[in-house]
């Protein structure tokens, strides 16, 4: 198993990033974000940045509430909604990038750099893809698709300008027509874009092994064939 810690890194407005970090055993194949779920940095995002590394990549998770002093919220859902809300859109893309620039000092080029994010980080992946210049991109059960998140725009208006290959996971749970038209902007950027849905999985995909074993292995097939 990967070794996980967390490294904090200045930043110009005085706060300092933290970030969640995972290093392969031998030479990375590549980097790889990881975008927390609305709750924070969970037990659920941290295997998942021991996994992905324990696959060959660097990983690194920016601790997007980190200006509140929250890494996990624990709370009522409203909790979680108002956290979300006080987000700000820029700030959210001044940490990714950040990250972005640390894998670069760690001699990562662009071409091989990944993002995948569950829920909010879902949300945010697609975003950044469309925005930002990477090799590749996975959203896992990203919201927000035909209505902004917080300070984030609508996935349907965002999506026709992504710049690398997108893969969109969701459960049968979700919107199936929303889903729809958010394939259809996504393949208007004439970019490498699949969505797959799963019958009978929620959100998070964990009340069936295989339904979760199959997800997996397709965000590792993604980046295995785009990151080269």
């Amino acid at each position: 198993m990967s070794e996980i810690r967390t490294e904090a890194v200045p930043l110009v407005d005085g706060s300092d990033l933290r970030l969640t970090v995972a290093e392969p055993e031998g030479p990375p194949r590549g980097g790889i974000v990881v975008l927390h779920e609305a709750r924070g940095v969970t037990d659920a995002v941290r295997r998942l940045v021991e996994g992905i590394a324990g696959d060959g990549w660097l990983v690194v998770a920016p601790h997007l509430y980190h200006r509140d002093g929250a890494d996990e919220l624990d709370g009522a859902d409203e909790q979680v909604a108002d956290q979300v809300a006080r987000l700000d859109g820029e700030q959210v893309m001044a940490d990714t990038d950040t990250a972005f620039g640390w894998l670069a000092d760690h001699e990562v080029a662009s071409d091989r750099m990944g993002v995948i994010g569950f829920d909010l980080g879902g949300s945010v992946a697609l975003l950044v893809a469309a925005r930002r210049t990477l090799g590749a991109a996975v959203t896992v059960a990203g919201g927000g698709i035909d209505e902004p998140v917080g300070p984030l725009p609508a996935l349907v208006s965002a999506a026709p300008g992504l710049t690398c290959p997108w893969l969109g996971i969701y459960g049968d749970r979700d919107d199936e027509a929303g889903l729809a038209r958010l394939l259809d902007a996504a393949r208007r950027s004439e970019v490498a874009t699949d969505l797959v849905t799963y019958p009978g999985a929620g959100h998070r995909f964990d009340d069936d092994p295989a339904t979760a074993a199959d997800a997996w292995q397709r965000m590792l097939n993604w980046f295995d064939s785009h990151l080269r």
